[in-house]
């Protein structure tokens, strides 16, 4: 199978994994050239992780042979870059969010349907061990059908803003930057949501006493809505009460937790590859579920980094790459992105006005095909995991 060469447009601090990932990983992938609107930045991580070139956004576009393209920038950019790279005709993979306006994503949408070109949006964290896993169970039956749940995000999103200072703008704040891993999660284990309502409360203003000050602004505020509190209606029935607050102080705390009629099942951070699956049925202690799939967080590269606990980040690049070549959907489809953006901001848009918001969009997340892993014999050997992206 022809690999596909693909370029990677961002080199902050997350594209680190993904050129790592995308050039000794995922053998589907020949990552040839980098991009930053800071061509130091992109020169640096060239020559640090081997790269052929260092292209400006233009140059990729107007190259033939790339077929991919990988957008890593900030997601106040994403919408110029996509549609760039859909009408140079290249597929695109987006970190979160889609973009930062729905309007624009819808947009994006009818492009990439009339230039026969798919999106793959952020996270591709689902495709990971944790959440796929719980689809397996889940869809076996073992705790019957989901009535309910509850997921839950905690953390200090305005101090995060001071050491992440991206987060200072537009899809910073918590639903949106972390939130969006949930809702993700949410999406591929129940279906498409049908309705939501909640409330919702911005980022506190951030005073002039700093604690990591260098390189900040004196003041600022987080944009958007930082806490929601809102309940989501799925398609199956099933309802789901979700709770994200960035106005808290600590460390981050989460919870995932799905009802069933036949018992309850914990599901791991989605935030991660390797989230532990959890079920407890009557009459039963609470037990740790086997991985059934691969894609556990484990990359097994011989150089250790000190951003490998990232994971497989990077999966759904490769997924789409095979999509490309086997000529079917890829699995985090556009309609995957919309969906997940428009639940987010249909939160906000009931939260405003105070009515149930009714979504437009739909989307279907086919789950990997089990039995493939990523390491083997206690961890100590790679395993087969990229053959699950094969099949649709």
């Amino acid at each position: 199978m022809n690999k596909v060469r693909t370029a990677v447009i961002g080199c902050g601090m997350i594209s680190n994994i993904y050129i790592r990932n995308l050039k000794e990983l995922f053998s589907i992938i020949d990552l040839t050239a980098l991009s930053d609107i800071n061509l130091t930045s992109a020169q640096e991580k060239a020559q640090y992780f081997g790269i052929e070139k260092v292209m400006t956004p233009a140059e990729i576009a107007e190259d033939k042979e790339i077929e991919l393209v990988v957008n890593l920038t900030p997601a106040p950019a994403h919408f110029k870059v996509i549609r760039t790279m859909l009408n140079a005709g290249k597929h695109v993979y987006t970190e979160k969010m889609f973009t930062t306006d729905l309007n624009q994503s819808r947009e994006l949408v009818k492009l990439a349907e009339e230039k026969h070109r798919m999106i793959a949006a952020a996270p591709d964290t689902v495709l990971g061990a944790g959440v796929q896993s719980a689809k397996y169970y889940l869809d076996s039956g073992l705790i019957g059908d989901v009535t309910g749940g509850f997921v839950s995000i905690t953390r200090n999103q305005n101090l995060n803003s001071e050491l992440y200072r991206f987060l200072q703008k537009e899809g910073g704040a918590i639903p949106y930057d972390v939130g969006v891993y949930y809702i993700g999660a949410l999406i591929t284990l129940l279906g498409p949501v049908k309705t939501v309502c909640g409330y919702a409360a911005p980022a506190l203003y951030h005073e002039k006493e700093l604690l990591y000050s260098e390189n900040n602004p004196e003041n600022w505020t987080i944009p958007g809505n930082n806490v929601i509190a809102a309940a989501l209606e799925f398609e199956s029935g099933a309802l789901v009460t979700v709770h994200f607050n960035g106005n808290t102080a600590g460390s981050s705390h989460h919870a995932f937790e799905l009802y069933g009629t036949r018992g309850r099942m914990e599901v791991g951070d989605p935030n991660t590859f390797n989230g532990t699956v959890k079920v407890t049925l009557p009459e039963s202690e609470t037990v740790t579920l086997p991985f059934t799939h691969g894609f556990n967080g484990m990359n097994l590269l011989e150089k250790k980094e000190w951003f490998d606990d990232y994971g497989h980040r990077g999966v759904g690049a490769a997924e789409l790459a095979y999509a490309i070549r086997m000529k079917r959907p890829n699995r985090l489809s556009k309609e995957y992105g919309l969906h997940c953006q428009e639940v987010l901001q249909g939160i906000d848009e009931a939260a405003r006005t105070g009515t149930v918001y009714k979504l437009k969009s739909s989307c279907t997340v086919v789950p990997l095909k089990p039995g493939y892993y990523s390491t083997l014999f206690e961890g100590t050997v790679r395993g087969d995991a990229e053959r699950s992206l094969i099949e649709a």
